[in-house]
């Protein structure tokens, strides 16, 4: 089975650490310390590229819920509004599209259990 990604991104660089200190010079595997590095270079590459897409995102969850601060009152606003226009209100289909249950739609809430014995059949 494959290393996992962190496990093998380790082990690289402790090979090139290792292979720079202690025989610069050798070859293993019939390559150079040169050629090894340009051989794994691909995969550095690829996981400087992800871990600069992860701060990316980060930043932008970031600046999302700085934005989120204007929007969900704003949001809250208009809704209110449409709730007490007398053209549009609950009821309306304008109040439904955007997401909310028409007053009319409503359930009550009220339940009543019924008493049904469950007859057991062999």
């Amino acid at each position: 089975m494959a290393d996992a990604p962190k496990h093998l991104a380790d082990n690289t660089v402790k090979i090139i650490q290792a292979w720079e200190t202690i025989a610069p010079d050798a070859t293993f595997a019939k390559m150079t310390l040169t050629q090894y590095k340009q051989a794994v270079q691909p995969s550095v590459d690829a996981r400087n590229t992800l871990q600069s897409l992860r701060t990316q995102i980060t930043a932008a969850e970031a600046a999302r819920a700085k934005a989120d601060v204007v929007t969900n009152p704003l949001n809250q606003e208009v809704v209110n509004s449409i709730k007490g226009d007398p053209a549009y209100g609950e009821d309306s289909d304008l109040y439904a599209a955007m997401g909310y249950v028409r007053k009319s739609a409503r359930k009550s809430g009220l339940t009543r259990k019924k008493n049904n014995p469950v007859a057991l059949a062999k």
